[in-house]
């Protein structure tokens, strides 16, 4: 028999004066960790197979339940650390690449935490958001440069199509398969609650929710899954996905086990197929070919829906928005490395791109010196975490923000990392129907309304002690932050000053 190398990450500790053995834990694992022992008549659970998902541990009726990490240790090497060894023992037992869902787990510099906010005092006293009007409201798309009137004078209203917000904050790209129907239907009812709007991800758009096409952004991206007129005229914009955060350069691939009958029509491809999506659209592969399939989409839509263009944050992305800012796409998206996945390489998610605060600040930098910001809107994400990660975003450039994550973990998502196998226990990144009616989307929905309320109360609040009352005073507004514990490169690139200063 040939020998495990792997010790379990995780241990299920469970409290014997507690546990009734009532089997709840047994009923709510898909990774069919805990059992019944008739010959000791007591609950017993594998190890190996915890994902630390604490669904158990939230239900059990009587607390008899905690997830502890294991404290088996290889000999202490700081650069052969544990991680990296059981790794290898991984591939070397099966060939294969590692893959991992979720963001970037490594101890990069997270650099919203490095900044703060300014406040005023005196000579520019605050703003109390519960007396005085504060607007949070934003638009999404080409501003105009000059105004123009009729031939009577008249200003004439009449410009780019614009989405508006009356929050700065969307719901970020995840696909039907990637996500179950019950997520999708609490993204989609949220955002028509909210006033914002939530994006379909790279598998079209279930029939079921063409009724929210008012606060819909659709997606397509290489593997045109799902695209057809009707699709592209049924939302209130249309986004080209070059590329993701937790896997800038590569493609996508949902396999055809996940291909099932839903699925299979919403993405228009036969089931049991594996729906790959290419790393390169292979009609792009220049900004003129961008440009080509932007007006290709203004067309089909007859010009009244807005094109974003989604890239991940990489070394050269201020001259990648500079040219598409000129291929005729109305808001750029950028996606930084920290941002998640259903599932990616682990190789790549950890260690290709680079922070979204750097690119959006470099971006921004760019676009203002070339005198086209106001040509494009700018979104940013990439593990937007609070309020104050919005308003540091804001004020760094960006005119709104995609949330993700954050979203997923307030329909219950506990960040177990085992997005991929399908297996989740909150209902959310799974297609078994009996997993998926765990996530309520009337509860669901409403969860992620008081997400974004409280995030937009906290939004005003700052705002206030900052002295600005309207999101578009915020935006750029870097004279607003400050850094602290940055290098002098890292505040140029920044393009702010140091605590202190």
């Amino acid at each position: 028999m040939p020998v495990n190398y792997l010790m379990p990450e995780y241990e299920v500790y469970r409290n014997p004066a507690r546990c009734i053995a009532c089997r709840a834990c047994e009923r709510q694992c898909a990774n069919e960790v805990h059992h019944y022992d008739a010959d000791l008549k007591a609950m017993v659970a594998d190890d190996a197979k915890c994902v630390n998902c604490h669904r158990c541990v939230s239900l059990c009726p009587t607390r008899a339940l905690k997830i502890v990490k294991s404290d088996h240790t290889f000999r202490e090497n700081a650069n052969w650390t544990g991680e990296a060894i059981t790794e290898i023992y991984k591939q070397a037992a099966t060939g294969g690449v590692l893959l991992s869902a979720m963001g970037n787990p490594k101890a990069f510099p997270i650099y919203w935490d490095k900044l703060l906010i300014n406040a005023s005092q005196v000579t520019n006293p605050p703003i109390d958001p519960l007396r005085e009007p504060m607007e949070t409201r934003t638009f999404l798309g080409k501003k105009s440069d000059t105004i123009r009137r009729d031939a009577q004078g008249n200003i004439l209203c009449q410009g780019e199509p614009q989405l508006e917000l009356k929050v700065p904050i969307m719901f970020s790209a995840m696909s039907y398969g990637s996500i179950s129907y019950n997520a999708h239907a609490s993204l989609a009812r949220a955002a028509q609650a909210l006033g914002t709007y939530y994006n379909t991800g790279e598998g079209g758009l279930h029939q079921d929710f063409y009724q929210y096409g008012a606060n819909t952004i659709v997606q397509v991206a290489s593997g045109r899954f799902g695209v057809f007129s009707d699709y592209l005229n049924a939302g209130a914009a249309i986004e080209i996905k070059m590329g993701q955060g937790a896997k800038p350069g590569i493609g996508g691939h949902l396999p055809g086990a996940k291909i099932v009958g839903d699925i299979s029509r919403t993405r228009m491809i036969p089931e049991g197929s594996d729906a790959i999506s290419p790393a390169p659209h292979h009609d792009i592969y220049s900004i003129e070919d961008l440009r080509q399939l932007v007006f290709s989409l203004k067309e089909a839509t007859h010009y009244q829906k807005p094109v974003f263009v989604k890239i991940a944050a990489v070394h050269n992305v201020a001259a990648i928005a500079s040219g598409i800012a000129r291929s005729g796409a109305d808001v750029i998206c950028i996606d930084g490395f920290r941002g998640g996945t259903g599932a990616a390489p682990t190789r790549i998610r950890d260690n290709v791109g680079i922070p979204i605060e750097l690119a959006l600040a470099s971006v921004d930098t760019r676009l203002r010196e070339e005198g086209i910001r106001d040509q494009v809107g700018l979104v940013v994400g990439g593990s937007i975490r609070n309020a104050a990660d919005v308003v540091k975003a804001i004020a760094l450039g960006a005119d709104a923000v995609y949330i993700a994550t954050s979203a997923l973990i307030a329909l219950g998502c506990h960040l177990c990392r085992s997005c991929q196998s399908g297996k989740c226990n909150w209902g959310i990144a799974t297609q078994r129907p009996e997993l998926v009616k765990r996530l309520n989307p009337d509860v669901g929905s409403q969860r992620l309304v008081n997400l974004v309320t409280a995030w937009k109360h906290e939004i005003e609040e700052i705002m206030g002690g900052m002295g600005i009352n309207s999101i578009e005073a915020l935006r750029g507004n870097r004279m607003m932050l400050r850094g602290i514990g940055l290098t002098d490169r890292e505040l140029s690139i920044l393009g702010i000053r140091h605590a202190g200063e």
